[in-house]
């Protein structure tokens, strides 16, 4: 499919049917396989032959949904985790161990800030995190002789910044080591960071892929450009043998195209078991085959929201990389040309109280702790998830007590609008 177009991708990716079989991916709901002889399942714990023994490892309808997310962004292998939390860890945990040190942006999800600054720090992985905004001199001296990586997302949540990609990963290669991005906001189909210099993609699937709020998942793609044995005393794990499997050195064996997907299988799906069902990943296929039609409405809702708050008087600021006044519009404009994505964050005039009551007489836009599914849907962080910090304590964090982030869904945008509206008026 590498010839073809991102939406014929999203349709046929990763899948194609022989004669009489099933037009769509099965559901191979199972969780072992059948072989005749012990020395057929032996080739398969030794990875000497590829097929499936154990769905926590592997399972056919997640890897053909894989491999279409893979083909999507223009990677060589991909692989489904139960989440994007899950991804992200296993994308820097198959590269990084204790006594290892990273780079990161500090404009990322709460979430993967957590996992990186507290759950990593404990198991012995350092980090420097960097603004995304900072200098080249700023960027350069964050980095250690023992960095393994440099993690950033394409645009963040909810701070909605959008990263320069080229120059992270330009950063990044000068040092021998991959830059890896989140790429859940924007998907392949406003950007694909492989072709500005990525070495290695994340998503969280359960967003714009899935599309309808059905199943969590999360998703990590190879790029298969990353010359792992070029710089083989940095990444011990996958240039010498891993005992493990029998003195595998994955490099070698498996090459520059297959070497971390296959790693990251073989040792921390095996491992920590963190695998997406054979269900949720049809489920995720489903999202796939409409997401290229599916992200230019959102796109074109969220520009028509920004539009009309940034020109609201109980408004007191807009972030929506899509207005030309904007921070972060001339890397739109250079990363995300058909546009960015369908969340909007602004700030209300009146600080937490005005917040509290525009929430309360929206109609359409549902509270809820998510984003970017068919349905709007709102949150105001100082009255949900960052509820037990002070006004100062949140002004710290980024995330003020007037802040309301909003992921505009599929319905009419002038419906949305006038749901905006009508709230606004409320305060």
């Amino acid at each position: 499919m590498a010839d073809y177009q991102i939406e014929t991708k999203c349709v046929q990716g990763g899948y194609t049917p022989g004669n009489g079989e099933p037009r769509q991916i099965p559901i191979i709901q199972s969780t072992t396989f059948k072989y005749a002889t012990s020395e057929e399942m032996g080739k398969l714990f030794d990875l000497e032959a590829s097929g499936y023994f154990y769905s926590r490892l592997q399972n056919p309808t997640c890897d053909h949904v894989a491999a279409k997310i893979a083909e999507m962004e223009g990677g060589s292998a991909g692989m489904l985790t139960s989440s994007g939390q899950a991804a992200n860890f296993f994308a820097i945990f198959n590269i990084a161990s204790c006594g290892d040190h990273i780079v990161s942006s500090t404009s990322i999800y709460g979430g993967t800030f957590n996992l990186i600054s507290v759950t990593l720090a404990k198991m012995g992985i350092e980090t420097t995190f960097v603004d995304p905004d900072c200098t080249d001199e700023e960027l350069e001296a964050a980095f250690r002789p023992n960095t393994k990586l440099v993690f950033g997302e394409t645009i963040a949540n909810p701070a909605l910044t959008v990263l320069d990609i080229e120059r992270f990963a330009k950063a990044a290669h000068a040092h021998g080591v991959p830059l890896i991005i989140d790429n859940t906001f924007a998907t392949p189909v406003n950007c694909r960071p492989i072709e500005w210099g990525a070495d290695i993609v994340t998503h969280s699937t359960t967003k714009y892929m899935d599309g309808h709020g059905a199943c969590v998942g999360g998703a990590i793609v190879d790029s298969g450009k990353f010359d792992w044995m070029a710089h083989a005393d940095k990444f011990p794990g996958l240039t010498t043998p891993d005992e493990s499997y029998h003195g595998i050195t994955y490099a070698e064996k498996f090459g520059i195209g297959g070497a971390f997907i296959t790693k990251c299988t073989a040792q921390l799906m095996r491992d920590f078991g963190c695998t997406q069902s054979p269900q949720s990943a049809f489920i995720l296929n489903l999202g796939l085959e409409s997401l290229h039609v599916r992200m230019p409405r959102h796109c074109e809702n969220g520009q028509a929201v920004a539009e009309f708050l940034q020109s609201h008087p109980k408004v007191a600021y807009v972030n929506y990389c899509g207005l030309p006044g904007d921070k972060y519009h001339a890397l739109a404009e250079k990363y995300l040309p058909n546009g960015s994505c369908g969340v909007v964050s602004f700030g209300v005039k009146g600080g937490r109280k005005a917040a509290e009551t525009f929430m309360k007489h929206l109609k359409l836009a549902a509270i809820e702790t998510h984003v970017a599914d068919a349905r709007t849907c709102c949150l105001n962080p100082a009255t949900s998830t960052h509820r037990q910090m002070t006004d100062e304590q949140l002004i710290a964090a980024g995330v003020p007590a007037e802040l309301i982030r909003m992921s505009c869904g599929l319905e009419n945008k002038e419906d949305l609008i006038a749901d905006i509206a009508q709230a606004l008026d409320a305060i």
